[in-house]
């Protein structure tokens, strides 16, 4: 029996892509720097009661739709890289989108033989919480559109400068 160890969080890493061919998943993906929180994105599947007049003694249910909830929020560390790079991603959703192109999100684990991806339109940064003697963190908002799964990982890679 192949005993499970535990993974830590350390080396996730989150990348995005905009399709070259619409419909297509992309084959490269860019590194999103500094992630420092992933929501739970792992709904619950819907149920309807299907319980007919003839059952007495059990209600029944067959599954429905899972609901990703909308808008998720990813926190990363604030700089102007950082800034600069999602103000560049949502130019390039905005073009994108009129090619009937998506923007693609990874989730990436160096010690996962899959990644976890799905399609998503981003939202602009807005101005973040600000405290006192604290590093500065923002949330970016992104909502799922689709195609929500595990596949083979592609490592994303570094921006340009």
């Amino acid at each position: 029996m192949v005993k499970a160890i535990d993974l830590s969080t350390a080396g996730i890493h989150v990348g995005y892509a905009i399709e070259t061919t619409a419909g297509t998943k992309p084959t490269a993906f860019i590194d999103i720097p500094n992630p420092k929180s992933i929501p739970d994105f792992n709904p619950e599947v819907g149920s309807y009661d299907v319980t007919s007049l003839n059952d007495t003694v059990w209600k029944r249910y067959i599954d429905g739709l899972k609901d990703p909830g909308g808008a998720l929020a990813i926190t990363f560390g604030m700089s102007q890289v950082f800034l600069d790079l999602w103000e560049e991603l949502c130019d390039a959703y905005e073009t994108a989108k009129e090619s009937n192109k998506r923007m693609w999100l990874e989730f990436y684990h160096p010690r996962l033989t899959k990644a976890f991806f799905f399609t998503c339109v981003p939202a602009r940064l807005g101005w973040s919480a600000s405290d006192v003697d604290n590093a500065w963190d923002t949330s970016v908002s992104v909502t799922p559109t689709g195609e929500i799964g595990w596949n083979t990982p592609i490592v994303p890679t570094a921006a340009t400068e």
